[in-house]
């Protein structure tokens, strides 16, 4: 991965940050669990909701860090056959995930409206559902920015 002094490096270095917090937060959750079931034959129910919750973080931060980084994966067989489809492929590729990371904000966010609007609380805990599905949206929207930023970009 290359590296030069601009805002994308800094956002990066924020998305690696929160990914590694949220599988190290993951971790210790499923841990603390394990361990109380083990002895204690006692589950921790409500921790599902929050690892679930986590996984979605981390999944959502690392695709819009995969995409900006171009990691992401990629069927590149039929591209390669044909060396100069690879631009248009490229972006068509993006425009594709432009659309739908775009949607998913946009349902996203009704989805979660509906769940403050309506007072939905979550099956384990009974905190506000909102606090959990608020943060589909906002990620899809992070990858909005950054796939916008890789259209802008030439293709390497």
């Amino acid at each position: 991965m290359s590296s030069s002094n601009n805002g994308g490096d800094r956002l990066g270095a924020v998305e690696r940050f929160l990914m590694a917090l949220a599988m190290g937060a993951l971790c210790l959750l499923t841990m603390a669990n394990v361990l109380v079931r083990y002895f204690t034959d006692i589950s921790f129910a409500f921790t599902e909701e929050i690892s679930v919750v986590l996984l979605v973080v981390m999944t959502l931060v690392g695709a819009s860090h995969a995409f900006a980084s171009r990691h992401h994966i990629a069927i590149g067989w039929f591209v390669q056959q044909v060396p100069r489809l690879r631009p248009a492929a490229a972006r068509l590729a993006t425009l594709s995930s432009l659309l739908m990371f775009g949607l998913l904000a946009w349902y996203g966010t009704r989805m979660a409206w509906d769940d403050c609007r309506f007072e939905v609380t979550s099956p384990s805990l009974g905190v506000p559902q909102w606090w959990y599905t608020v943060w589909l949206p906002l990620l899809s929207a992070l990858i909005v920015v950054r796939l916008l930023g890789v259209l802008r970009k030439p293709n390497p």
